[in-house]
């Protein structure tokens, strides 16, 4: 997993690479999450 870092005013600080599988694992049930509540593309208006 790459992560990539920001400061609070959107400035790049940088990238760190992680293998631990707990971490990567984590990671990817974040986003399935957030996948599964997410409104449809086609569904989405402002």
């Amino acid at each position: 997993m790459l992560f990539h870092w920001f400061t609070g005013d959107g400035e790049w600080a940088g990238h760190e690479f992680n293998e631990d599988s707990v971490t990567v694992k984590m990671v990817i049930a974040s986003f399935e999450a957030v996948q599964d509540r997410a409104i449809p593309h086609e569904e989405f208006t402002i």
